[in-house]
C-alpha cells in the first residue's frame, strides 16, 4: 500500500515509474535486478502482474529498468494486465514505458518476441525446476497445475471470465492424468492443486480412473456426476481431498437469474455424498448480487444451517460489478474505485440491498449463527482455501 499512490490509476503508476527510488523496496531490487541482468544477460525482461498489490512495486521496477538500460525491451502481462486490455475502453497509457503488453496466456507471445517464428501451440509439461519450492508456508510442497484458461461453463452472469470474453482453452484429460503422474514422480508433492476455475466433468473421470498418485483438490461445478455415490467414492481413492464448490445463494431464484445452471435439491445431494466419499467442501457464497434482497439471503442463511454437517467450510463474499459486464450498462452505476484502471463498478441495487446493507447482515446475522460460526472457526486466521485441505 501506498498512502499517496493508487494501483487502480495509471497516472499513479507511471510515478511510480518515475521515481522507482520512492518506493519501500527499492534497496532491494535496486541491487537485486543488476545481479540478475549480469548474471543473464537477457534480449527481454518480462513481468508477470497478477495483483493491485503488485502493481506499484512492479512499475517501479519498470521504470528502474528504463533509467539504467534504456535500450532493454520489457514485457508486460499477467492476470491484472489481462483484465485491464480485455476491458472494451481498454487504452494503452503506458507506451514509453512498456514495450510490450501480452494478454492472456503468455507462453506462445513471448516465445514470438524471443525470435522463434515457428512456435506451435503445442502443450509441454510445466517445469517447476526454477522456482523455491520448499519456501512457501505449507507441510509439504503443494504443486500448482492448470489443465484449462477461461470456464467451460462460461455463462454466470457475475463472472469476470465472462465479462472479459475469455475463452475456455483445455487440454485433453489424458494429457492432464499424464502429466500429473509423471509431475508426481519427479517432485513427490504432498498436495496437488488443481488451478482450474472449474474441474471438468471429462477431468474429473480421468483423476477418477487414473490416479495422479498424490492427495489432490480443486474447484468443480455442481453436477449430477458428483451426486453419484460410486463416482464420488473413485473420486476419493484417486486422493481426492477437497472440492471448492461456488454454490452463491440458497434461493433458487438468485441461482436462476444469475444463469448458474444448479439446481438446489442437487447441491444438497452432492454435499451429502461428497461428505459420505470423505472429500471435504469448501462452499463459495456471494452475497448482494442485483437479483438478490435480504429474504433472499436469509434463504441462503437457511440453506447453510441445514447443510452444517455437510460443509466444511465457508468462503463470504460480498458481490462486485464488472466493469465491463452487460449487467452493468443495464443498471445505475457509481464510481467503485477512483481510477481509469478499475475493474469493477458500483451500481444502485434495485432492491435496496446495497453493499453496507450486505456487510451488516454478514457481520450481525449470518456469522453469528452458531452452525455458521463453528463452520468459520475450522479454519485458522490468515489461513485460506489453498491451506484448507491441510485441515481436513
Amino acid at each position: 500500500q501506498d498512502p499517496a499512490l493508487s494501483p487502480l490509476t495509471s497516472r499513479d503508476l507511471m510515478r511510480a515509474a518515475e521515481t522507482p527510488a520512492s518506493n519501500i523496496f527499492y534497496p532491494y531490487f535496486a541491487n537485486r535486478l543488476p545481479q540478475l541482468l549480469a548474471e543473464k544477460n537477457p534480449s527481454l525482461v518480462g513481468f508477470s502482474l497478477n495483483y493491485l498489490s503488485q502493481a506499484l512495486c512492479t512499475f517501479a521496477m519498470l521504470g528502474f529498468l528504463k533509467q539504467r538500460y534504456p535500450h532493454l525491451p520489457v514485457a508486460l502481462g499477467g492476470s491484472l494486465v489481462t483484465s485491464w486490455m480485455r476491458n472494451p475502453g481498454w487504452r494503452n497509457p503506458f507506451s514509453g514505458l512498456v514495450d510490450h503488453l501480452i494478454a492472456g496466456p503468455g507462453e506462445e507471445p513471448l516465445l514470438k518476441l524471443l525470435g522463434d517464428k515457428t512456435v506451435q501451440a503445442d502443450h509441454h509439461q510445466p517445469d517447476y525446476s526454477g522456482l523455491p519450492l520448499s519456501d512457501y508456508l505449507s507441510p509439504g510442497l503443494t504443486l500448482p497445475y492448470a489443465a484449462s484458461s477461461g470456464c467451460y461453463w462460461n455463462r454466470c452472469s457475475f463472472c469476470p471470465e465472462k465479462a472479459e470474453s475469455n475463452p475456455y482453452l483445455p487440454l485433453s484429460p489424458a494429457r492432464v492424468g499424464a502429466d500429473l503422474r509423471q509431475l508426481n514422480k519427479l517432485h513427490r508433492p504432498v498436495l496437488l492443486h488443481l488451478l482450474d476455475n472449474a474441474v471438468s466433468p471429462a477431468l474429473l473421470q480421468e483423476l477418477a480412473a487414473g490416479p495422479p498418485g498424490s492427495p489432490w483438490y480443486g474447484f468443480a461445478r455442481v453436477t449430477p456426476q458428483l451426486a453419484d455415490p460410486d463416482f464420488c467414492e473413485a473420486l476419493h481413492q484417486s486422493g481426492c481431498r477437497m472440492l471448492q464448490l461456488g454454490i452463491e445463494s440458497g434461493d433458487q431464484g438468485v441461482l436462476d437469474a444469475l444463469d448458474k445452471g444448479i439446481d438446489l435439491g442437487m447441491v444438497s445431494r452432492v454435499l451429502q455424498v461428497l461428505k459420505r466419499a470423505g472429500i471435504a467442501t469448501y462452499v463459495y457464497l456471494l452475497f448482494g448480487t442485483p437479483a438478490e434482497t435480504l429474504n433472499q439471503a436469509r434463504a441462503t442463511l437457511e440453506f447453510t444451517v441445514r447443510h452444517r454437517r455437510t460443509i466444511g467450510f465457508l468462503n463470504l463474499a460480498i458481490f462486485n460489478m464488472p466493469i465491463c459486464s452487460p449487467e452493468a450498462q443495464m443498471l445505475a452505476v457509481e464510481n467503485f474505485y477512483e481510477g481509469d484502471l478499475s475493474l469493477y463498478t458500483d451500481f444502485v441495487h434495485p432492491y435496496g440491498w446495497h453493499r453496507k446493507k450486505v456487510r451488516q447482515f454478514l457481520d450481525q446475522e449470518f456469522k453469528k449463527h452458531p452452525a455458521v460460526a463453528t463452520i468459520l472457526r475450522r479454519e485458522p486466521p490468515l489461513f485460506t482455501s489453498n491451506h484448507a485441505a491441510f485441515f481436513c
